[in-house]
């Protein structure tokens, strides 16, 4: 996926696609784009080499892989344009847990 997208993470970052967002209620309504709630879950999509210390890379750093859904903050990260699609960059930190 890298060559496709052209963003490579640097340090902890990871680039993550965020899922969509519900379309309706559980009642069934739908909800206009307006209302809808802000995802946090998402698909990585790319990671960086792992934490910095003392000007090293730690290996085995990156417990996130690419492909897996994670469950991120939801005011964490930065937007990034993607093919015409939103995509979002958080730390790993940021990444709160591996959704199966």
């Amino acid at each position: 996926m890298a060559g496709k997208n052209k963003i490579k993470p640097l340090f902890d970052n990871v680039l993550v696609r965020p899922l969509e967002a519900e379309a309706k209620t559980a009642s069934g309504i739908i909800l206009p784009d307006s209302v809808k709630e802000k995802p946090q879950i998402g698909v990585v999509m790319e990671v960086g080499p792992g934490v910095m210390d003392d000007g090293e890379i730690i290996k085995g750093s990156m417990i996130v892989k690419v492909g897996q859904k994670v469950m991120y903050k939801k005011w964490g990260g930065i937007e990034v344009k993607v093919e015409n699609e939103e995509w979002t960059i958080v730390e790993q930190k940021d990444i709160l847990a591996i959704v199966d």
